[in-house]
């Protein structure tokens, strides 16, 4: 007892700048999500980056936060937003943040490969833990930026500034819709670590959450008059599903969708909009479903193209046993599963997707899966027959 009254008044008299050093060594910022950029900074060659990789590629330590946090303000825009395909966990030296300072003002900011939500959600855990005002200033900012580039009908483009491809139609692909949502449901609901929001802010952040959603219900495809999902990308103006890149078609898109269903699912109190998006969602992947069916990858001598060195090759194989599984295309009004070359040229089966395509892009997916096991559930919590 005596102990224990002598580590309550330790406790006690610990003054708040070192509880918040205490809580600042327990904060990790977790690598995962920035992931994609990183891979692609570190693996893939592009004469557009500001600066590259160090020798031995040296980087902070997820829990070295104000490093992180200080290198995230060190990549972001004038405009709020940041460039994808760099570290942010990187050490870097004074050149090469000199460098990045220069460049402040080159808008080529965007939300692909997970890029600015990532960035927005990492700098509310610092500032939650540091109180350091330029953190809160940069977050602002970057919520300012999300709002800035959401179209009037509350969709969001891929890059903001607007470019003329495909990158400004309305974005599923990739997770760039809900993650961007993910973050703003956050704001909207002043959860930890977005608490500091005041309440015209909150305000402005679920408005902009409420046009989202209206936006997913006005694109979900009505394919023969039927209530389906979504494509990858979608017209910013007619709703209508629009190519992406060469070998993305307009088509009904089951891995994104799956992933915005998931995300939908998880929102409290949903109205009969919403629900009705949901369950009709639900319904198109029974009907989609493949059964008997495994894609296998297999050895395959090296090829070299323009593109990429492919070193395996992907079958589709016939299995009693096999769970069910999607592809990630079906074609619009005949519902067939499809494929496509980087000639845009359609194809049914994945034997007939040159190579190099045919490795190096994910046409199948279990995670349709994902929301069916989790359906009952949300029908219970919800009271939805």
């Amino acid at each position: 007892m005596k102990y224990f009254k002598y580590l309550l008044l330790f406790v006690l008299s610990i003054s708040p700048a070192a509880a918040l050093i205490a809580q600042s060594m327990e904060l990790s910022i977790d690598p995962k999500p920035f992931a994609e950029s990183a891979n692609h900074w570190y693996g893939i060659a592009d004469k557009h980056n500001v600066i590259n990789p160090l020798p031995g590629k040296p980087q902070y330590k997820p829990t070295d936060i104000t490093g992180i946090g200080d290198n995230i303000l060190l990549f972001q825009k004038t405009n709020g937003g940041w460039p994808k395909n760099y570290d942010v966990f990187a050490i870097l030296n004074t050149a090469q943040q000199d460098s990045l300072k220069a460049v402040k003002s080159t808008l080529n900011t965007t939300f692909d490969n997970n890029t600015t939500f990532t960035h927005i959600y990492a700098l509310a855990q610092i500032f939650e833990v540091t109180r350091d005002e330029k953190y809160k200033k940069a977050i602002l900012k970057g919520l300012d930026y999300i709002l800035s580039a959401q179209y009037l009908n509350g969709g969001w483009p891929q890059y903001y500034p607007l470019e003329n491809n495909y990158s400004r139609h309305i974005t599923f692909n990739d997770g760039v819709f809900t993650g961007i949502m993910e973050v703003l449901q956050k704001a909207a609901t002043r959860k930890k670590p977005f608490d500091f929001l005041d309440d015209k802010y909150q305000h402005k952040v679920s408005e902009a959450f409420a046009k989202a959603l209206a936006c997913i219900e006005k694109c979900q495809i009505k394919d023969n008059g039927i209530p389906t999902a979504w494509c990858q990308q979608h017209d910013e103006v007619t709703f209508l599903p629009v190519w992406g890149r060469k070998f993305e078609p307009p088509a009904i898109c089951n891995k994104e969708s799956a992933d915005l269903v998931l995300f939908l699912m998880q929102i409290d109190n949903p109205d009969s909009t919403l629900i009705n998006v949901i369950k009709n969602a639900v319904q198109w992947f029974r009907e989609s479903a493949i059964g008997n069916t495994i894609v296998k990858e297999i050895p395959a001598p090296p090829l070299q193209t323009a593109v990429r060195v492919s070193t395996t090759d992907k079958i589709v194989v016939n299995d009693a046993t096999a769970p069910l599984i999607w592809t990630r295309y079906y074609e619009l009004k005949t519902h067939k599963p499809l494929f496509c070359n980087r000639d845009s040229k359609f194809v049914y089966t994945l034997a007939e997707v040159d190579r190099e395509r045919r490795d190096g892009y994910a046409w199948y997916t279990y995670n349709p899966q994902k929301v069916l096991n989790k359906y009952a559930a949300w029908q219970k919590k919800n009271n939805i027959n």
